[in-house]
């Protein structure tokens, strides 16, 4: 069972989560709604320490199979502390990544595969999944490009290679294909300000007309 007021932007490096959930975050408050935003790997404490180390050194600092448990672990702490009692309080929650983004990173362009992921989605996740999943989509090229200008030092994913990049990007486009009701794909090569407008349109039909 998917949990209605939890919508979560997914893609690639650079595809500007984090602008549009500002964007629309100011949007769904403007309308009357508390908005809990949050990211992972992250989003509480513990996730936060545990993001650390998944997102700065080396490329190849961990074993496929330990990075997707670490994303786990971090992701258990983040329902716990944060989505779920947002969620009881009736908050809309918006989360830059969530498990979407293990299946795509871990499962397919590491190759640990899908029913390993599923395994621990249905252990950890259970039924808080998403209701509404925007998954935001540009080249490889494009995106890598944006990434490059940040100067925070999380950049372990960005510096994998083009061809992960490319995997990385049709493993997102196949999780939309394979769930339509929850998935919408946005076309994130346009410009800020028409990537929100699709945003937007994407999530008003899931407005809760009862605001809390």
């Amino acid at each position: 069972m998917a949990q209605r007021r939890f919508i979560t932007l997914e893609g690639g490096e650079g595809a500007g989560k984090t602008t549009q959930i500002r964007l629309l975050a100011q949007r769904l408050s403007d309308a009357g709604h508390r908005v809990v935003t949050t990211r992972e790997p992250g989003g509480a404490p513990g996730a936060e320490a545990i993001r650390e180390l998944l997102v700065t050194g080396e490329t190849g600092r961990w074993a496929p199979k330990t990075e997707a448990l670490l994303h786990f672990a971090a992701r258990e702490e983040h329902l716990a502390r944060t989505v779920r009692p947002a969620l009881e309080r009736g908050d809309w929650v918006i989360s830059d990544r969530f498990v979407d983004s293990t299946m795509a990173y871990q499962g397919v362009a590491q190759r640990l595969g899908t029913k390993f992921i599923n395994e621990l989605r249905e252990l950890v996740v259970g039924d808080d999944m998403p209701a509404l999943t925007l998954i935001l989509d540009l080249t490889p090229e494009t995106g890598l490009a944006r990434a490059g200008r940040r100067a925070d030092g999380e950049d372990r994913y960005e510096r994998m290679d083009l061809e992960f990049h490319r995997t990385l990007r049709q493993a997102f486009l196949d999780i939309a294909k394979n769930e339509p009701e929850r998935c919408r794909v946005i076309d994130a090569e346009r410009s800020e300000a028409e990537v929100a407008e699709a945003v937007w349109n994407a999530v008003r039909g899931y407005l809760d007309p009862d605001r809390h």
